[in-house]
């Protein structure tokens, strides 16, 4: 195994009381899947250290904490922030954490980022690709997006079950297929609707080597023109390509990375933002170290570095704070 530390990006908890409230919402099968899993500090700094995980950024993943009521939702994500926030100051130099915001809630995700991101020291917040079937270009997000970029925030991008799931997951997991049909749906949604043109200071990261985009970033191009005025500020046919501007944005390798996901992924928009991430508690410990073995043993990217070595050096310029 190579002596350089990965930094896992793309790295899950759940509590007991989050998975009471789901549960009380009636998410028993969260997303189709069988269950909930289970999670611990030491489970997971056990795996950190079985995969040579250096250190990893924690949040919580899809269905988020907004179960539908506002209230309700707002009390959780400071629930699971504070949670988040206590792992990361017990051990500083093995955990980091995206705090939840309770979306589509704005006013209360507004709160609880200026809470979570000032008070708690959180290295970014996350958000899923859509929030009770708004997806991220919604004009109704604008504020926030408009104040995480002034702060020039990371927003770690966690894909979710698209509306009317049970209706095209044909009832299987929708981590399977769907998860990464919402992310290149979301993503698109950010670049069609001129918020990645208007908020160029978020660092967004995209997970799971950007899901089905690469192979899609070409077809919204040739679409674009036929778009006209219908985009928030004209952003469907005004400046840089759809490539390049998904290639500004990063992401992780979470899930099936070789041989197939990341080299479409570098074939579309290089690998200077391409990033670690585990994906576990969702995805079990020995699938987690059967991912990491696929990694080493991946041919190595141009320049002869490991993949190890290009991952980390990425998570630490992304983690570097920008210059004022």
């Amino acid at each position: 195994m190579s002596s350089t530390g990965l930094v896992d990006v793309h790295a899950h908890f759940v509590t007991d009381g989050y998975i009471a409230a789901a549960r009380a919402a009636g998410i028993d099968h969260p997303d189709g899947m069988p269950g909930w899993p289970d999670w611990s500090v030491e489970r997971q700094l056990d795996l950190m250290e079985r995969t040579g995980i250096t250190k990893a950024v924690l949040s919580v993943s899809s269905p988020g904490v907004h179960f539908g009521d506002d209230q309700a939702a707002r009390a959780l994500a400071r629930e699971v922030n504070t949670f988040g926030a206590h792992v990361r100051a017990t051990h500083p130099d093995r955990f980091g954490h995206f705090a939840s915001l309770p979306l589509p809630d704005v006013d209360g995700a507004l709160a609880e980022a200026a809470y979570a991101l000032d008070e708690l020291g959180a290295d970014g917040v996350a958000v899923e690709t859509n929030h009770h079937g708004r997806y991220l270009g919604d004009a109704s997000f604008a504020p926030l997006w408009a104040e995480l970029d002034r702060r020039r925030a990371i927003v770690f991008v966690h894909p979710t079950s698209p509306p009317h799931a049970d209706d095209v997951s044909l009832g299987r997991p929708r981590p399977m297929l769907e998860f990464l049909f919402d992310t290149a749906r979301a993503a698109s949604d950010l670049l069609l609707s001129g918020v990645l043109a208007r908020h160029p200071d978020i660092r967004w990261i995209l997970t799971h080597g950007g899901g089905a985009l690469p192979l899609l970033a070409d077809r919204i191009e040739l679409f674009r023109p036929l778009l006209g005025g219908a985009a928030i500020g004209g952003a469907a046919t005004d400046g840089p390509s759809t490539v390049e501007q998904l290639g500004r944005l990063w992401y992780d390798m979470a899930g099936t990375p070789f041989p197939r996901q990341v080299p479409a992924l570098d074939a579309a928009f290089g690998t200077e933002r391409l990033l670690y991430g585990s994906d576990y508690c969702w995805t079990p410990a020995e699938a987690v170290l059967a991912q990491v073995d696929s990694v080493d043993k991946a041919v190595r990217p141009a320049g002869g570095e490991t993949w190890r070595d290009l991952t980390t050096r990425n998570a630490d310029r992304l983690f570097t704070p920008p210059a004022s």
